[in-house]
């Protein structure tokens, strides 16, 4: 398990900079499918705080068009410096 755990957290930075990209690129759908990837995945490779954040990072996500994805800044920045943490 934790040669996973490894392998998880050490394509993690990868993850960030496809969220980056969607987000700077205002592709909401690409962003949701991600975050609710890291939500779905992080509790069970021991990260519960991942999926705590990226669900509400998700549930923002969920009442926005494409143009208002900015108005989620304060959870999605939330979300990649917990990544960042789990890269380091």
């Amino acid at each position: 398990m934790a040669e996973l755990v490894t392998e998880y957290v050490g394509k993690m930075p990868q993850r960030v900079h496809s969220m980056l990209i969607a987000y700077e690129s205002s592709h909401r759908e690409q962003l949701i499918r991600i975050v609710h990837q890291l939500k779905g995945s992080g509790g069970g490779y021991g990260f519960p705080q991942l999926t705590v954040v990226a669900g509400r990072l998700e549930q923002r996500l969920l009442g926005v068009t494409d143009r208002e994805i900015t108005t989620v800044d304060n959870e999605f920045r939330a979300l990649i410096e917990l990544c960042g943490r789990m890269a380091a």
